[in-house]
């Protein structure tokens, strides 16, 4: 019988109440979910012997979510990824948002959508669901527009996250939503995510700059480590490239619901494919982990312990006509859906 509790989480440090939400399907996989970040916190599933166990990085106490997480599984806007020095223009306005990645603006800021507290609404909606909701005001970070922005997630019956975005602006704006979840199939971050294997429906990239900025180009996969046409081991590369942190433009892009990748983890059993209307996706191996954080269960997570697969909008786009337009205009509705289908072998 599918479920949802809501319960308080605690208070942040400025004050504002969390609440932590909990979907249950009929199956007995659970999503945990807090309005801190619209942060998809836990996701506790089955292996092939039917053990049920978490395959997500994150924390046991709001604190560290507040001043720990490296974007653990958050809603990232306003715009996700990097925007080279923080400059862009719209209709021939200059714009600047904050610095928070050296030169570059990084995840929508200092306080991004991962870092505000979201209203929350449940319902059933083809499986259990919660409503975020969150109002982004026009100068915030350094954007134009009062920005809506609902964020929905749905536990369907079949161990499918379905993720929805939805937004509106009363002023052109650039906008970019993701997910910033830490996978590790195996074993929740106890151990690298190096015997992972990964296929994704990629046949070109965007390479980037010694910033992780894009150089504009997309260039083909084939010859490359970053070839993930057929299924490979993500630690087959892992060191020579020193991981993973690249925009893979996937095949395809009109819009609609289409396969993006699949990664599988023999030992668990586990199987997920990400499902997405985005036209491209993040492949990050979780390279700024260095031990240092200690997660849930007390597990210090080293480095490559998780792999992230974002749903998203190329990085820098609003500095790229070439790339995919990301600039919301007044009167329009910006619609993405992402879902991570969770399945076992054997």
């Amino acid at each position: 019988m599918p479920t949802i509790e809501r319960k308080s989480y605690g208070k942040t440090h400025e004050g504002e109440p969390v609440d932590e939400i909990v979907l249950t399907n009929a199956n007995g996989t659970t999503a945990t979910l807090l309005t801190y970040g619209a942060t998809l916190a836990s996701l506790v599933l089955p292996n092939r012997e039917g053990e049920f166990s978490d395959v997500l990085l994150g924390f046991d106490n709001l604190r560290q979510w507040e001043f720990e997480s490296p974007y653990f599984g958050c809603a990232v806007g306003r715009f996700a990824n990097r925007i080279a020095n923080g400059a862009f223009q719209v209709d021939g306005i200059p714009y600047a948002t904050v610095l928070n990645d050296g030169l570059n603006h990084l995840h929508g800021g200092f306080k991004g959508y991962d870092k505000r507290v979201w209203k929350a609404e449940t319902a059933m909606m083809g499986g259990p669901t919660v409503k975020f909701s969150l109002l982004d005001p026009d100068g915030t970070e350094g954007y134009p527009g009062n920005v809506n922005v609902q964020v929905f997630y749905t536990l369907l019956p079949g161990d499918t996250i379905r993720i929805q975005y939805l937004a509106t602006t009363d002023k052109a704006t650039p906008i970019n939503l993701t997910n910033h979840a830490y996978f590790n199939l195996k074993d929740g971050g106890a151990t690298t995510i190096e015997s992972h294997t990964f296929q994704a429906e990629a046949d070109a990239y965007t390479p980037v700059d010694e910033s992780l900025t894009p150089t504009g180009e997309t260039l083909p996969v084939e010859g490359t480590p970053i070839d993930f046409r057929k299924p490979k081991a993500l630690g087959k590369d892992l060191k020579a490239m020193g991981g993973y942190d690249h925009n893979l433009v996937l095949r395809s892009r009109d819009g609609s619901l289409a396969l993006a990748g699949v990664v599988e983890e023999s030992k668990s059993g586990r199987r997920m494919e990400v499902w997405t209307t985005q036209p491209g996706v993040q492949l990050y191996t979780g390279n700024f982990l260095d031990g240092s954080v200690t997660g849930r269960g007390g597990i210090a997570y080293q480095r490559h312990a998780a792999f992230c697969l974002e749903t998203q909008h190329f990085p820098d786009s609003p500095n790229r006509p070439e790339f995919p337009n990301t600039i919301l205009r007044p009167g329009e509705v910006y619609r993405q859906v992402t879902e991570y289908r969770f399945s076992v072998s054997g």
